[in-house]
């Protein structure tokens, strides 16, 4: 029993997570770094609001700095309703693909369109966000830079495949090994039912004895 309640933080914490991802709360990931001549690639950027039941609203702008650049360069703007691109380099090439629906841009990823070499460097995409507390504003700004790498043709590493491959072992031990402390508790929690039971029984059986013999001495008397 002692060991069932020293695991049920770490069961909590998982199934606290599980219901987390499926309800969709915010996580920060990075954005992919490689992308492929001539296809689409999504520049990623997520920053999370810390405080959830706070109102904000935000504005999200794009930077690039080409290679061989000192400087970065504003390249896209998203308010939460227009798009505006600023670069003639990313015309007609750069779609929003980030938070929907909402003032509250937590989602900031972009698409670019048709990849060319030239779209290898560094982009910096930063967040300016204004939380709404019942007596007056904060102001934030989050920022987060990457660098990208255009090629001719997809790649995958043997680091990128390890990663992988160990993120599925991980989840199907964590799986195992929570599968296994069910088990147990449940029958650590019946072994402790099942003897209460007989406590109880033994219990009963005793006083219904002594109230057997009570009546016994009872009718000697008279």
């Amino acid at each position: 029993m002692d060991s069932c309640v020293r695991h049920l933080p770490v069961l909590c914490v998982f199934f606290t997570i599980s219901v987390s991802v499926c309800s969709g709360a915010c996580a920060e990931v990075d954005s992919d770094t490689e992308a492929v001549a001539g296809k689409a690639f999504k520049l990623g950027c997520i920053s999370c609001k810390m405080r959830g039941e706070v109102e904000a609203t935000a504005t999200v702008d794009w930077h690039f700095r080409a290679r061989g650049q000192d400087e970065y360069i504003h390249i896209y703007s998203y308010d939460g309703e227009e798009s505006n691109i600023i670069d003639d380099r990313f015309q007609d090439r750069m779609e929003w693909h980030g938070s929907k629906k909402t003032f509250d841009l937590q989602d900031a990823s972009v698409d670019i369109l048709n990849v060319t070499f030239n779209d290898s460097g560094d982009y910096r995409c930063v967040f300016n966000r204004i939380l709404s507390y019942q007596h007056y504003e904060y102001s934030t700004i989050a920022s987060k830079e990457f660098h990208l790498t255009v090629v001719a043709k997809a790649t995958r590493g043997t680091a990128s495949i390890v990663s992988e491959v160990m993120m599925y072992v991980t989840i199907i031990g964590l799986q195992l090994w929570l599968l296994v402390e069910m088990i147990y508790c449940y029958r650590k929690i019946a072994a402790v039912g099942e003897e209460a039971l007989r406590a109880s029984a033994a219990e009963y059986l005793a006083i219904a004895s002594e109230g057997k013999d009570n009546c016994a001495g009872v009718q000697v008397a008279e």
